[in-house]
């Protein structure tokens, strides 16, 4: 999912992303899965429990055997002392024959402090939970069934909690705060890897990294510990999926107006869902209206913020009108906020006169709040949408299908983690996070580095235009970057159409040309 702010009020300390929330879809699948054999290492206190379990499945018509092993990696230090416990699901196609060929793809969500379930059992995994498309979840039971869109065809894939989430946890005299901070998390997982490279004979394989909103902040600050530490691991391919790298495109702070300019396209495009907009405006096209808002935000609405109290009353009352046009918003109101409205704000106020309310991840749900006057929801629709079914089915699936026998808590989504995350990367206080030169600077040292941004129209968490401007910018060549966009939120695989869409884009990333 996305930010672990889902189910709370937007604040300025809660860190977007999330974890991916990242919510599957509704095709029926033709692959079956069953588990074959188990064989169970108990774990003692820094003793790993590791389970292995042979499958079958059917991936669009292709059968496939494979294991996976599902268990904890022990990091110590220079002395071989215990640092933490990684808790990872590795699943590992049996019939390769050339090793040099066949990809890994290590994957994770985002938060910080979310487990990797969602893209797990949303999209790459062999399993994935069905939900209604945009609407409640409601409650158990789920529909969990074979992933005929899962990657496992394409690529072997490990999926990593990083520590106080799932299962992972500090270990002796660590804490789980000194692993919490964009390079503390980012040095953590480059070891796991480093580990899980030389445990698998895989140094000489095809590695991709693939992040969902924070963890595509991940991913960024992976790659620069990967390729710019000691490791000297080099990536072949990132996948970002509902991209958030530079943070200054995402706090409402005063004197920042970055965020006015990236989000309006997004509220171009969910005021066009729910028909807030003209007949006129409706008959352009999702796409050619959204594009319309692209032009007006870089360029007339940014000029206008930029002139703040300079502007003359003509130019402020076209730029008023405009404003309206793409929000689906008064222009009564948009004199109230003085020409800037927050997306904690839109999602309250959108469908105001309906007493009902929009999703932050997904801006396609509705939900009703208690109090409908006042100017933030009290929950996030999208985010209560789908998080019932997706730790239901991960749970089931942990203890049923891969028969993990840890008892200790699986944290989902860890307030904690979240909370006492360390933003400072350079060693000196900064207001905004910025990995996106990470990107520019691992091109330049790797020419065979590229880059899959996936986007959700309808994303409030991680909106694309603002993901577009932080890619035009930091050094990165888009020459090797590919953007995608879908017809749905944050986690867009969720939505039938666009998951089928994903999967295609996804399987081409994997076949440079």
């Amino acid at each position: 999912m996305t930010s672990l702010s889902w189910r709370r009020r937007e604040s300025a300390v809660s860190l977007w992303p999330l974890l991916v929330l990242p919510l599957l879809l509704l095709f029926s699948m033709i692959g079956h899965a069953e588990s074959v054999k188990k064989v169970d290492v108990k774990a003692e206190s820094t003793v790993p429990e590791v389970v292995k379990t042979d499958h079958k499945m059917t991936i669009q018509g292709q059968k496939i055997s494979y294991q996976a092993i599902s268990g904890e990696t022990i990091l110590k230090d220079d002395k071989g002392e215990p640092l933490a416990s990684i808790f990872s699901i590795t699943y590992l196609r049996d019939d390769v024959k050339d090793s040099r060929q066949r990809p890994v793809t290590f994957v994770f969500n985002g938060g910080p402090g979310s487990a990797s379930l969602w893209l797990h059992m949303g999209l790459f995994g062999p399993k994935r939970v069905v939900v209604p498309d945009a609407k409640d979840d409601g409650a158990a039971p789920y529909h969990i069934e074979s992933n005929d869109y899962s990657m496992l065809d394409e690529s072997d894939l490990v999926f990593i909690d990083p520590v106080g989430t799932g299962f992972s946890r500090a270990l002796g005299d660590k804490k789980g705060a000194d692993f919490w901070g964009v390079k503390e998390d980012a040095q953590s997982i480059a070891e796991f890897m480093r580990r899980w490279l030389i445990e698998h004979k895989r140094w000489n394989s095809p590695k991709y990294l693939a992040g969902e909103s924070y963890g595509t902040t991940r991913a960024a600050a992976l790659v620069n510990e990967l390729q710019g530490g000691w490791t000297d691991i080099s990536i072949n391919g990132i996948m970002l999926i509902s991209s958030i790298l530079d943070f200054s495109h995402a706090r409402y702070q005063p004197g920042n107006n970055q965020p006015y300019i990236g989000f309006l396209p997004t509220m171009a495009a969910t005021a066009f869902y729910h028909n807030k907009v003209s007949d006129a405006d409706k008959a352009l096209g999702l796409e050619t209206f959204i594009d319309e808002a692209r032009q007006f935000a870089i360029k007339d609405y940014a000029l206008a913020l930029l002139q703040g109290s300079r502007l003359t009353p003509e130019v402020y009352q076209t730029v008023r009108k405009s404003l309206a046009r793409f929000t689906g918003l008064t222009e009564h109101y948009l004199d109230r906020v003085n020409l800037r409205v927050s997306a904690s704000r839109y999602t309250k106020e959108l469908l105001r006169d309906q007493d009902l309310t929009i999703g932050r991840l997904d801006s396609r749900y509705i939900g009703k709040d208690y109090d409908s006057g006042g100017d933030s929801t009290d929950d996030d629709p999208s985010g209560y949408g789908v998080d019932g079914a997706y730790t239901a089915a991960m749970h089931q699936y942990l203890y049923d299908d891969l028969g993990v026998t840890l008892s200790r808590p699986f944290n989902v989504l860890s307030v904690d983690v979240n909370r006492s995350w360390n933003w400072n990367i350079s060693g000196k206080q900064m207001h905004y996070v910025n990995v996106a030169p990470y990107l520019g600077q691992a091109q330049r040292e790797n020419k065979d580095l590229r880059i899959f941004v996936g986007n959700g129209y309808f994303d409030f968490a991680t909106p694309f235009f603002a993901t577009e401007n932080t890619f035009a910018d930091n050094g990165i060549d888009m020459s090797r970057v590919s953007m995608h966009y879908y017809k749905a939120g944050h986690m867009m695989y969720v939505e039938p159409t666009s998951l089928g869409q994903l999967v295609q884009d996804i399987r081409a990333f994997y076949h440079p040309k």
